[in-house]
């Protein structure tokens, strides 16, 4: 019983991705170390305590979603697609208000971000969709297109009116634009839906987005005209700008930030974790943490392309364009050249319910790397 234990752990660790383990656990201690120093003099250890044990429980979902078998779970795409609608819907009766809009649920002192969870049934929705369309050979007909944005369309509104949580919704929609393109879909219909969104956009701007949520968008682009103190929505990424500055190559220190330890950045454990790299740790630090982000980025696209089959690559694919879109957003924000709009820095920010889906969702990958072939059933078969 021992051997068989064994034998199955040591099957487990040569055909799992174990390189793309190490890859986000590396990045999630050093994020902690990060938020223990952006935290220490706040909330003390509690931030620190409840991320360990975030990482603890994503190692054990990596280890269940790799386990799982992607094709069975892309089977029940219309039973997860309802129950991401209902999970969303939550947030109309129990949504809790924090960072600017209504994207949590609260159980005692755990949070949950329906919008974070959901981004994996709902790349695999998409994946299946398209991978369907593809076998019939319709996936660039008007109809099947069609299908393919109402489903994103749904889930977008939803998110918006649920929650007013822009960042996510615009990462569902960046996922899109990405498994569309690599799944094949004519560049004219792609061009197409640029010409609609950007058709769209006045309406979503006029009727749909609340006055600060515009003022954050803009803020970046018209600094002077959008907050004339100084005070207001450009404080976050003028002070964020400064603290990776005053960094320079090595830094001041780690846990001797002049900025990071004053509390001078609002959400520093969180939307500004770089900064706090940056300020502390310098050039070497901030250069780490994006070069360990490439390395999973590339790691989820060397897995799609080696899979041999449709679903495994538009996931990986769909996962990776996730990452890419929340990496680019948060590290932009931090040195204002993107709109803050509360997206984490994947592995790296505060906040349990990311890590823990950023794990899940890497474990898909390294299940999708377990099970390369196209005929698959069982777990552990090749």
């Amino acid at each position: 019983m021992v051997k068989k234990k064994l034998d199955a752990i040591l099957k487990y660790t040569r055909e799992s991705d174990m390189l793309l383990l190490a890859l986000c656990i590396f990045s999630s201690i050093y994020g902690i170390i990060l938020i223990n120093s952006a935290t220490r003099n706040s909330t003390g250890s509690s931030n620190v305590y409840i991320q360990v044990v975030s990482l603890i429980i994503g190692v054990g979902l990596f280890i269940l979603f790799s386990i799982l078998d992607i094709d069975t779970i892309a089977d029940k795409s219309k039973i997860l697609y309802v129950l991401s609608i209902l999970f969303i819907s939550t947030l109309f009766i129990w949504g809790y208000e924090g960072g600017g809009n209504r994207a949590w649920l609260r159980f005692g002192g755990i949070g949950l971000q329906p919008s974070e969870i959901v981004k994996i049934p709902y790349t695999i929705i998409l994946a299946k969709m398209i991978t369907d369309f593809r076998e019939r050979r319709t996936l660039n007909a008007p109809v099947s297109l069609l299908k393919i944005i109402a489903i994103f369309g749904i889930l977008f509104m939803f998110i918006l009116i649920s929650s007013g949580d822009l960042g996510s919704a615009l990462v569902y929609m960046f996922i899109l634009i990405v498994m569309l393109f690599v799944g094949g879909v004519d560049l004219k219909w792609l061009l197409l839906g640029f010409g609609l969104i950007a058709a769209v956009t006045p309406l979503v701007w006029n009727f749909v987005l609340s006055e600060g949520q515009k003022n954050r968008i803009l803020a970046p682009y018209d600094p002077l005209t959008i907050d004339p103190t100084g005070k207001g929505v450009t404080w976050q990424p003028s002070q964020s700008k400064l603290a990776i500055a005053s960094g320079d190559f090595l830094g001041q220190g780690l846990y001797h930030g002049q900025m990071t330890q004053s509390d001078v950045i609002p959400k520093q454990e969180t939307d500004f974790i770089f900064s706090v790299a940056g300020e502390e740790l310098g050039f070497v630090g901030s250069l780490l943490i994006i070069a360990l982000l490439i390395a999973i980025i590339t790691r989820c696209i060397q897995v799609g392309i080696k899979s041999n089959n449709t679903i495994g690559m538009l996931v990986c694919t769909g996962l990776a364009a996730m990452l890419i879109a929340q990496t680019f957003e948060n590290i932009g924000m931090c040195l204002g050249l993107t709109p803050v709009i509360g997206l984490t820095l994947p592995f790296f920010s505060y906040g349990g319910t990311s890590l823990v889906t950023m794990f899940a969702a890497m474990g898909i990958v390294s299940g999708i790397k377990m099970r390369p072939k196209p005929m698959r059933s069982r777990a552990y078969e090749r």
